[in-house]
C-alpha cells in the first residue's frame, strides 16, 4: 500500500469555527424545494406520518452518508476529485474510484446551470411583487403572467445572469471573506424572515388549516409510494451527491466534531422545512387556493395571495427576499467544488476560477432558459412524457441518476475502503457503539436504501401505472 500523507499541503483555509460550517451546510441544504416540496409531501403524506418515516430514513441515510462526505473531505482537505484521487491512493484503492469526485463536482455544475435560471425567476419577483404588478389582479391572470415572463428568453436571461454574477462575487472572495462572511449574514437573515411571516400567517386565518394539513397524523396515507419520496427527502434535501458538502467539509477544523455537526444541520434542515410550511400553508388555505400546486405554488399560487390579501405587497416581498437567500446560499456550494479543483489543481487564482465556472455555468443555463420557448421539444423518459427539452434532461440526469449513484459510491468508498482506524481517526466518536453503527449503516444500510431509491426514480412509473 502506497502510503500518502493526505493531510499535508493545504491547499484550502479553514472555517473559523464549527458554527460557520453548521450554518454553510444548512444553507446549502435549505434551498427552493424546502420551501414547497417538503411542506407540501408532509401534508399529502399524512402530516405526523410522514415526518416519522422520513426522520426514520434521515438516521439510515441522510446522517450516515453526510458524516461519510464530510470524513472524506476533511481527511483529504481537497477538492472533490482530488480528495478521492488522493484518499483511494492512501488506501491502496483503485485509482477508478475517483470517478466518485467527477461525478459529484459535474453533477452540482449541472444543477447549477439550471438552478441559476429558477433562481433568477425568483429574484425577478421579488422586484415584480414589490411593484405592485398582482395587487388586485385575478388568478387567470397572474398566471398568464408567469407564463409570458417564462417564455420571454430575454428577460430570463438578465436575471439569471444577475444572479449567477451574485454567486460567482461571493465564492471569487474565498473561504473567509467570501463563504464565510455570506452564510454568517444570510442563515440568520433567512430564519429571521422566515420566522416573520410564520408570525404573520399565524394571523391570516388559515393557521389551524394549515397546522393541520402538515402535522395531523394519518398513518393510512403511508403507502409505499410515500415511504419512497419520505426517503428520497432525506436523501435529497441535504445536499448529497454532489460534492458541496465533501467540500465544505475539508474546511471543517480538526477539531470538531463530524457527528455533532451533522446532527444540528439535519435538525436545522428540518426545521427550516417545516417553518416554511407554517408560513405557506395557512396562506394557501385562507385564500381558498390549491396546497398542492407544485412548484407553480410559488410562481402562480401564492402572487394570487398576495395580491389579494391585506400587506400582500410587503409580505409577498418578504417572501421572495427570503427564497433568493435560500437559493443563494445553496448556490454557492454548488459553484465551490468546481472552484476549489481549479484553484489547487491548475494554479488559478480564485477570483479566475469563479469567473470562469460561473461563465460556463450560465452559458449552460442558455439551454434551460430556451427550453421554456424557442428550444421547447418533448421528449419520453421512461414511459413519462417529458415537455421541456434541456431543463428536463437536466433534471432527470441529475436527480434520477448521479445524485443518488453518487450517495451509493461515497457511502460504499467511506464504508469499506477508508480503514476503520483512519474512519474512527477522522469522526473521533466517544462512543464504539456510535462508530460500530455508523459503520454498519454505511456499509449495509444506506448504500441499499439508496439503491432501492434508485431503481424507484428510474422504473417506478412501471409499477405506479
Amino acid at each position: 500500500m502506497v502510503n500518502v500523507d493526505v493531510h499535508v499541503n493545504y491547499v484550502h483555509a479553514q472555517w473559523s469555527s464549527r458554527w460557520v460550517f453548521v450554518l454553510a451546510a444548512t444553507g446549502s441544504a435549505v434551498g427552493l424545494g424546502n420551501i414547497w416540496k417538503f411542506p407540501y409531501m408532509v401534508g399529502q403524506g399524512g402530516g405526523g406520518a410522514f415526518v416519522l418515516v422520513y426522520l426514520i430514513c434521515i438516521v439510515l441515510i441522510g446522517i450516515p452518508i453526510m458524516m461519510s462526505e464530510v470524513l472524506l473531505g476533511r481527511r483529504a482537505r481537497r477538492s472533490p476529485v482530488n480528495t478521492m484521487r488522493l484518499l483511494a491512493q492512501d488506501e491502496g484503492a483503485s485509482p477508478a474510484w475517483q470517478f466518485v469526485g467527477w461525478l459529484g463536482m459535474a453533477t452540482g455544475f449541472l444543477i447549477l446551470s439550471f438552478y441559476s435560471v429558477v433562481a433568477g425567476w425568483t429574484l425577478a419577483y421579488v422586484f415584480r411583487t414589490a411593484s405592485g404588478l398582482f395587487a388586485m389582479e385575478n388568478p387567470e391572470r397572474i398566471k398568464a403572467l408567469f407564463g409570458v415572463f417564462v417564455t420571454d428568453p430575454q428577460q430570463v436571461l438578465a436575471w439569471h445572469t444577475l444572479f449567477m454574477m451574485m454567486t460567482t462575487i461571493i465564492v471569487a472572495r474565498g473561504v473567509r471573506a467570501g463563504l464565510e462572511r455570506a452564510v454568517k449574514f444570510m442563515m440568520p437573515v433567512l430564519f429571521i424572515l422566515l420566522l416573520a411571516l410564520v408570525f404573520y400567517s399565524m394571523g391570516s386565518g388559515g393557521f389551524d388549516a394549515g397546522f393541520e394539513f402538515l402535522f395531523h397524523t394519518d398513518f393510512n396515507k403511508l403507502t409505499p409510494a410515500v415511504i419512497l419520496g419520505a426517503m428520497g427527502q432525506a436523501f435529497f434535501s441535504l445536499s448529497l451527491g454532489m460534492g458541496a458538502i465533501l467540500i465544505y467539509g475539508s474546511y471543517l477544523p480538526q477539531q470538531s466534531s463530524i457527528a455533532g455537526s451533522t446532527f444540528m444541520i439535519v435538525i436545522a434542515d428540518t426545521v427550516i422545512a417545516l417553518l416554511a410550511g407554517l408560513a405557506v400553508f395557512p396562506i394557501v388555505f385562507a385564500n381558498g387556493l390549491e396546497p398542492g400546486a407544485g412548484p407553480a405554488l410559488i410562481f402562480e399560487t401564492l402572487p394570487i395571495a398576495f395580491g389579494q390579501m391585506p400587506g400582500g405587497l410587503f409580505w409577498g416581498t418578504l417572501f421572495f427576499v427570503l427564497l433568493v437567500f435560500a437559493a443563494w446560499t445553496s448556490a454557492i456550494s454548488l459553484i465551490e467544488p468546481a472552484v476549489a479543483w481549479l484553484t489547487e489543481t491548475r494554479g488559478l487564482g480564485r477570483v479566475i476560477s469563479a469567473v470562469l465556472t460561473g461563465g460556463l455555468a450560465w452559458l449552460l443555463g442558455i439551454l434551460t432558459i430556451m427550453s421554456f420557448s424557442d428550444w421547447a421539444f418533448s421528449f419520453r423518459f421512461l414511459g413519462v412524457e417529458k415537455t421541456n427539452g434541456f431543463f428536463d434532461i437536466f433534471d432527470l440526469l441529475t436527480t434520477n441518476i448521479t445524485l443518488p449513484l453518487g450517495g451509493i459510491l461515497i457511502a460504499l468508498f467511506a464504508g469499506w475502503k477508508i480503514q476503520r482506524d483512519h474512519s474512527r481517526e477522522e469522526l473521533t466518536l466517544r462512543s464504539h457503539a456510535g462508530f460500530e453503527m455508523w459503520l454498519f449503516l454505511t456499509r449495509f444500510v444506506s448504500p441499499v436504501l439508496v439503491g432501492v431509491l434508485l431503481f424507484y426514480l428510474l422504473f417506478g412509473h412501471y409499477f405506479n401505472a
